[in-house]
């Protein structure tokens, strides 16, 4: 359900939701420390702030020794992977809501949260926006079943209880954000579209290679939820650019579609 009424707004009265804001990262100390300014910097009065950090060898252990942590919560330790790191800032949240805001990630302004929870929010499961990428703002999309993310999840709000209640599969390490969405659409979990800017994205360190990992993870989960009538619609949107960049990565492009097409064959 897609909900975009901005008339009702949370009376003045009564107490903001608590938020929880969650960084995972790993030998990411400089735009960790963006990300924790811009956190820090918000208005709105009840956020909980927890960073996650991969046993990093940057120095990042050591400066987050150095913060307040009547303000800042944080842990330092070995992990599997990003949405490992992801699944204990969700276990440790105190919080109703919960936003992902990785290392080198921004919120839009120091107001943003306000904004948001300015809406009336009472009965949607997840709530978005539109994201900001090397300055220009890309539009969010509907609500609707995909073969992609149609929002950032940097420009999600999330109850805890699904966080909790789903975590990221570690299986797909390059898409398990993907798989948790879409899997709350299966599931007709209520979903709010805001018009607005919630985050600035930083898109250093993508290339080729792991966008390749990304579409082939995605079609896994294609394979894995939808059904034959949804597969067929949707992985043509993913096999041609997963092959594309496949071939301009020097990888058999006839090895990969066999694969795949041994993925769709097991899961029918």
């Amino acid at each position: 359900m897609q909900t975009q009424d901005n008339s009702s707004t949370t009376s003045e009265n009564a107490t903001p939701p608590k938020v929880t804001v969650v960084t995972v990262c790993f030998n990411a100390l400089q735009a960790l420390k963006k990300t924790c300014r811009s956190v820090l910097a918000q208005s709105y009065a009840n956020i909980e702030y927890i960073i996650i950090d991969g046993a990093s060898a940057d120095g990042t252990p050591q400066w987050l020794q150095t913060l307040d942590t009547q303000r800042v919560r944080w842990m330092s330790e070995p992990d599997r992977g990003i949405y490992d790191a992801m699944n204990k800032g969700a276990a440790l949240a105190a919080g109703e809501w919960i936003i992902f805001m990785n290392a080198g990630d921004t919120f839009a302004s120091a107001d943003t949260i306000a904004q948001v929870f300015s809406e009336d929010v009472a009965e949607a499961d997840i709530v978005y926006g539109d994201v900001r990428k090397n300055g220009a703002v890309k539009k969010a999309e509907p609500p609707h079943n995909s073969h992609r993310m149609f929002f950032c999840h940097q420009c999600v709000f999330t109850r805890a209880t699904l966080c909790k209640s789903h975590p990221f599969d570690l299986r797909h390490a390059m898409s398990a954000d993907f798989k948790f969405f879409k899997t709350m659409i299966a599931q007709q979990r209520r979903f709010m579209q805001l018009d607005m800017t919630i985050a600035d994205f930083d898109t250093s360190g993508v290339s080729n290679t792991r966008r390749a990992d990304g579409l082939r993870d995605n079609i896994a989960i294609v394979c894995e939820i939808d059904t034959l009538k949804e597969k067929l619609r949707l992985l043509p949107h993913l096999l041609i650019p997963y092959i594309i960049c496949r071939v301009k990565n020097k990888v058999g492009s006839i090895n990969a579609l066999c694969q795949i097409l041994r993925l769709f064959l097991r899961t029918n």
